[in-house]
């Protein structure tokens, strides 16, 4: 399709999750660029009123540059096949299932995927006593951006939990090693990047300036390169991902190719012009205007 059969786009953005400042920077580099490429952009941030918002505009498209509950989760993906207005990245089904982290897990190992071993605790049994042998992992599992993740040493005490986070939370078993991820756009598979940074890839790596250091593509040997994509793609299909996703990696290269495991899939994958899906997309060749154009003509209801 040309951009000449799509009049309207809107880029909602923003919303109410605590990924909200990720999105509305997501957002804006996203409507600059599809005006560049010639399409008529219209910036919404959503609300409780945006079925009325989108009812007024009459967008022909919609790009979703939320990130998070609400926009990540399968809810306004829910909205939009209702008012049947086509939408970017995946549907209502893999998009709440990818958000779920322990159903996520569950069909990676379904199909074969490594992953590492979880299990879902009560917050208050985790803050009590130790839950499973340390080092580990404490983190929200319907939540993305790495938001209220908890590392837990051999030695620590039982995490002192925020007043904020869930009452049902993700136990990981910890996984030492390198950072590493791998985006598919349709079914085509990008490149991977290593993540370079002091201690976690928290929401302060991902986002503050200097935070991490982007690696793309990652030197890596090729088995490694080509599991991490091979296992990408995989998942993507598996919880029927369309769009762009990004799977995420920890790689203990002591274990070689036993140490490569899946640690989640995003559907919503940050879209700034220096997020890591655009970085892969232009590692192969795409500029970030066409990446944003490519994701518009893919569009569509019932995804």
């Amino acid at each position: 399709m040309s951009s000449r059969q799509f009049p309207l786009v809107a880029v909602i953005k923003g919303g109410p999750s605590s990924e909200r400042e990720v999105s509305l920077s997501s957002g804006q580099a996203v409507a600059a660029a599809l005006r560049g490429e010639g399409f008529d952009v219209v910036e919404i941030d959503a609300g409780e009123n945006l079925c009325a918002q989108l009812k007024e505009l009459g967008p022909v498209v919609v790009f979703n540059a939320l990130h998070g509950r609400f926009g990540e989760d399968g809810v306004v993906q829910g909205l939009l096949e209702w008012m049947r207005i086509p939408y970017t990245h995946s549907g209502v089904l893999a998009s709440a299932t990818a958000m779920d982290k322990e159903k996520t897990k569950e069909l990676y190992k379904h199909a074969g995927l490594p992953i590492s071993g979880s299990i879902l605790r009560d917050k208050a049994d985790i803050s009590s006593a130790h839950v499973m042998e340390a080092p580990y992992v404490v983190k929200p599992f319907n939540d993305g951006s790495s938001v209220g993740v908890y590392i837990v040493q051999a030695g620590d005490p039982p995490p002192d939990l925020s007043a904020d986070m869930p009452d049902l939370l993700m136990v990981e078993r910890y996984v030492p090693g390198r950072e590493l991820t791998c985006s598919v756009l349709g079914d085509k598979v990008l490149c991977v990047t290593e993540m370079q940074m002091d201690g976690w890839y928290d929401y302060e790596a991902k986002y503050s300036e200097g935070g991490s250091q982007h690696i793309c593509p990652a030197e890596l040997p090729d088995e490694i390169t080509q599991a991490c994509k091979s296992y990408a793609l995989k998942a993507h299909k598996v919880l029927g991902c369309r769009g762009l996703s990004r799977t995420d990696f920890r790689w203990d290269e002591a274990k070689g190719l036993d140490g490569l495991v899946l640690l989640e899939t995003n559907t919503q994958p940050g879209m700034t012009a220096t997020s890591l899906s655009p970085e892969q997309a232009q590692a192969v060749g795409m500029t970030y205007g066409e990446l944003c154009k490519w994701l518009v003509e893919d569009a569509s209801c019932d995804r």
